[in-house]
C-alpha cells in the first residue's frame, strides 16, 4: 500500500516574523510540502496555543479562514483541521464552511473533528465545556448532521444536543459523498467507535508500543456494525526530525525547548524510513509530520526526501 503523508501546522511563531508575515510563512511551508509529496496539509483547530507545541500567548490563527488562504495557493494536497473540538461550532454551519473549502479547494477539503479538551480555550472564550461523556454525545450526532448534510438534499435530524430541519447545503461538496472525515481521538470505548461508524482516517499519537493495540479495537468496532476495516486509513503522528548530517541531530534538538525535546527524534532520512517500516508492518496507512520542530521549507525538503524513499516510483515534483 502506498504510504499516506502529512503535514501538520500548530505553531504559528516564526522567528523575526512580525503578525503581517505570518499568512506568508504558511504558505510557503504548505507549498513546500505540496511540492515533497506530502498528500495532506493540516492546522490546528485552537485559539489559544497548546502546552505541548508552545506558550499560550503565541500566535494562533482561525483554522478556517487560513484554510481557504492556503487552498488558493495550493493545487492539489487535501486541507483541513486537526482536529475541530465539536464544542466549538454548531456542526450544521461547520459542514456549510467545510463544504465551502471544499468547493474554494476544487475538491480537497476535510473534515477533521474530535471531543475537544483544551478547557482553558473554552472558559476565555465563553464556550461551554461539558464533561467528556456529553462532549463524545456531540461528536456523534455533529457527525451525522455534517454527513447528512454532506450528502442528501435536505436533511432533518433531532438529536438531545443538536437539530437541522431541512437544512439546505447549496453548493454540495465536490467530492462524491462529501469530504473524508478525520475523526481525532484514539478513546477505545467510544472515540474509536465512532470512528468506526464515521470516520475515513485517523490520526494518533505516541510511540508504535502505544497506538498499535488502537488498530485491534478499531478493527472489532467496525466488525461490530458490519464496516470492512480496511476502509479506514490509520494514521500516527510520529516524532520523527529528518536530517542531512548526523551533526545535525544535536542542532535539532538544541532549537527545541528543553522541556519539549522528549517529543522529537532527529534522524537521518534512512533511519527515518526504517522507523516508519514499523509501522506500516504493524498495520498503519500513513504518518503525520508536524511543524513545530519542521518549520523551515529546507526541513520539509527532508521529509520529502523520506517520502521518496517510502515511494521508490515517486518522481518529485
Amino acid at each position: 500500500m502506498r504510504p499516506f503523508f502529512g503535514y501538520h501546522m500548530p505553531s504559528f511563531t516564526f522567528a523575526g516574523a512580525p503578525d503581517s508575515q505570518l499568512f506568508g510563512r504558511v504558505v510557503e511551508l504548505a507549498q513546500t510540502a505540496e511540492a515533497a509529496g506530502v498528500d495532506l496539509v493540516t492546522v490546528m483547530d485552537h485559539f489559544y496555543q497548546i502546552g505541548p507545541v508552545g506558550s499560550e500567548e503565541e500566535p494562533m490563527l482561525e483554522a478556517y479562514t487560513l484554510l481557504g488562504g492556503i487552498a488558493a495557493k495550493t493545487k492539489r494536497v487535501m486541507l483541513g483541521t486537526m482536529v475541530t473540538g465539536v464544542t466549538y461550532r454548531n456542526p450544521a454551519i461547520l459542514a456549510k464552511t467545510v463544504t465551502t473549502l471544499d468547493i474554494v479547494s476544487g475538491g480537497r477539503a476535510m473534515l477533521g473533528i474530535g471531543a475537544a479538551w483544551n478547557d482553558v480555550e473554552h472558559a476565555g472564550y465563553g464556550i461551554g465545556f461539558p464533561a467528556i461523556g456529553e462532549r463524545e454525545d456531540r461528536l456523534e450526532e455533529a457527525l451525522t448532521i455534517c454527513k447528512a448534510m454532506f450528502t442528501e438534499d435536505r436533511p432533518s435530524f433531532e438529536g438531545r444536543h443538536y437539530s437541522i430541519d431541512r437544512a439546505l447545503n447549496n453548493p454540495r461538496p465536490i467530492r462524491p459523498g462529501g469530504p473524508r472525515i478525520m475523526v481525532g481521538g484514539g478513546g477505545e470505548k467510544r472515540t474509536l467507535k465512532i470512528a468506526a461508524r464515521f470516520a475515513d482516517i485517523t490520526n494518533w499519537f505516541g510511540s508504535l508500543e502505544e497506538a498499535a493495540p488502537k488498530l485491534a479495537v478499531l478493527d472489532r468496532h467496525c466488525e461490530a456494525i458490519g464496516r470492512d476495516p480496511s476502509e479506514i486509513l490509520r494514521t500516527v503522528g510520529v516524532p520523527l526530525v529528518p536530517v542531512a548530517r548526523e551533526a545535525d541531530k544535536a542542532k535539532v534538538l538544541e532549537a527545541i525547548p528543553a522541556e519539549r525535546r522528549m517529543m522529537f527524534k532527529p534522524v537521518l532520512v534512512d533511519e527515518g524510513a526504517a522507523i516508519l517500516q514499523r509501522y506500516l508492518d504493524a498495520g498503519f496507512g500513513g504518518f503525520t509530520f508536524r511543524n513545530v520542530a519542521i518549520r523551515t521549507p529546507e526541513a520539509v525538503r527532508l521529509v520529502g526526501e523520506l517520502i521518496t524513499l517510502m515511494r521508490p516510483e515517486r518522481v518529485p515534483a
